[in-house]
């Protein structure tokens, strides 16, 4: 059994559930509407440029989550997988998911964004396991901090090489796959390194090393 382990935004979907709940909020006018998204869309830029600085965005992004109960929120993630993450699903991404698993192997995401966004996502796409940057909670409410390492760039490498001892298991034969070069940190550690979709900077990287490149898209 080898582990399969996925990136989620702009592999599994397609999409950036994190960039896309930040505009869901602006189209519920719960944060102010021009603020937010210029602030949302420079985030996603320095994100997919590859210079994003993950402490300044999780402090603009996580705290929207403070203003509500854990239940509202949950009111609120049920209809943004309706309206916004339901139309990013891809059918060629279900069936490589299905691919691994009809192989015996086990099913990992690993994503930079939170836990609250991403869980759910990935439940509906039959992937139990989940590496996510984890949020803390008291009394019931999010605080806006984060607990422990977040799951971006090399904080992948540290959280996955984490839950490997915690799991007692190995990443021999490990697939990674994924979009971003900001993932290149764990897709230097996998026997399998998989660029999908890739953005231009990881797709030259992909191509000098001689690694895998696929669609789920076309």
């Amino acid at each position: 059994m080898a582990l399969a382990i996925f990136d989620l935004d702009n592999t599994l979907i397609a999409g950036d559930s994190d960039h896309s709940w930040g505009e869901f909020l602006v189209d519920q006018n719960i944060v102010d509407r021009q603020l937010y998204k210029r602030m949302n869309d420079k985030f996603y830029a320095d994100y997919e440029s590859g210079c994003l600085d993950i402490f300044a965005y999780l402090e603009f992004s996580l705290e929207p989550l403070t203003r509500f109960t854990l239940e509202e929120l949950d009111k609120l993630h049920q209809q943004f997988m309706r309206d916004v993450i339901e139309p990013m699903k891809l059918g060629q991404a279900e069936a490589l998911i299905n691919h691994h698993r009809q192989a015996g192997d086990r099913l990992l995401v690993i994503t930079s964004t939170n836990r609250f966004i991403v869980e759910p996502i990935c439940k509906s796409l039959g992937i139990d396991e989940i590496i996510a940057t984890d949020l803390q909670i008291i009394d019931s409410k999010y605080t806006g901090r984060v607990e422990g390492t977040p799951t971006f760039k090399e904080g992948k490498v540290t959280r996955f090489n984490q839950w490997l001892k915690e799991q007692k298991t190995s990443s021999e034969g490990s697939y990674f796959y994924s979009d971003s070069i900001n993932d290149m940190p764990l897709l230097m550690e996998v026997a399998y390194p998989i660029a999908v979709d890739p953005d231009s900077t990881l797709r030259k990287e992909a191509e000098s090393r001689n690694w895998k490149i696929i669609s789920l898209r076309n």
